[in-house]
């Protein structure tokens, strides 16, 4: 490794420490912008006379972009990342007098096109709250876990790694750590505390087998339940209700705020629910409200 390849990797590494002790991103955003300057970094030892890290003008900054969409490396998402990255990067340098100028200043973001994400229609979060079997302890797990997901639109990784200390029954509040150590109280609903009820009742003791465990949600090993064995339930729980619609991890988290939206909740408070730092975030929310006034006009109305 060259002395300049090393120097770059140690700015990167003192860049990406400072945004966990001054901003306290989460660890996968860390672990992306990381990923994304020592690409940058790579690519500029490979041009002839390369400058250091500190040293970059916005050509070269224009250069990387002609070749990253001319070799088709990155789609347009992944390019934004990456100059969100850089952006960051450099805006820190300059407060912290290591370099003179910012060289992404005056770059443009490509155009991303507005994706709606995919949601449910609230029949089909009915007919998939309904699979799991909850004459089982599994089965009756599985519901708990489902029935709280669209009740409080939680995101996956925040359901699986909710602690038991973290659910007040008695308040109907669910205390969550989200993104950026961020902590909210989200209210639970009666559906989801009676669903709770019974899998704190019943099955939990049985699953844990007179151990204990710190989770909320636990397996038939006594462990905490992971992400991915819970991506895998609700897809098969989508097979037999016979749910065709795209699902992603995501997708009650998406049901849960666009019905909300539907039924004319306030954005400002969509938001406090799903723990978005941006309203801009939240927003994406109304287009997918306007959109489906768009479809069921088009649908039922005699010239639509």
């Amino acid at each position: 490794m060259s002395v300049q390849d090393a120097s770059g990797l140690e700015a990167i590494d003192r860049f990406c420490d400072a945004l966990w002790l001054e901003e306290g991103l989460a660890p996968n955003t860390i672990e992306g912008y990381r990923r994304d300057l020592r690409q940058f970094s790579l690519w500029l030892l490979q041009q002839p006379d390369p400058p250091g890290l500190y040293q970059v003008h916005a050509h070269h900054l224009q250069s990387w972009l002609a070749w990253v969409f001319r070799s088709g490396r990155l789609g347009s998402r992944s390019v934004s990342r990456a100059l969100s990255a850089l952006r960051r990067f450099y805006r820190h340098a300059q407060r912290g007098g290591q370099s003179l100028q910012d060289p992404t200043a005056n770059l443009q973001f490509p155009h991303l096109p507005s994706l709606l994400p995919h949601s449910l229609a609230e029949s089909d979060v009915e007919r998939l709250l309904q699979a799991p079997d909850v004459s089982g302890a599994l089965g009756l797990r599985d519901r708990a876990m489902l029935e709280l997901l669209y009740a409080t639109g939680l995101r996956v990784t925040e359901l699986v790694s909710l602690p038991l200390a973290g659910l007040d029954l008695d308040g109907g509040l669910v205390r969550v750590l989200g993104k950026g150590g961020r902590e909210r109280l989200v209210p639970l609903g009666e559906e989801a505390r009676d669903w709770l009820q019974r899998y704190l009742g019943q099955a939990r003791p049985e699953l844990l087998g007179g151990h204990t465990h710190p989770s909320l949600f636990v397996t038939r090993q006594a462990q905490a339940m992971t992400r991915q064995a819970f991506w895998y339930l609700v897809k098969r729980h989508a097979r037999q209700a016979g749910i065709v619609a795209t699902l992603s991890p995501h997708t009650l988290r998406h049901a849960f705020a666009t019905h909300l939206v539907n039924h004319g909740a306030d954005l400002r408070i969509v938001q406090l629910l799903l723990g978005h730092a941006d309203i801009s975030t939240t927003q994406i929310y109304t287009h997918v409200a306007r959109e489906r006034l768009r479809l069921l006009h088009q649908k039922h109305h005699p010239r639509g």
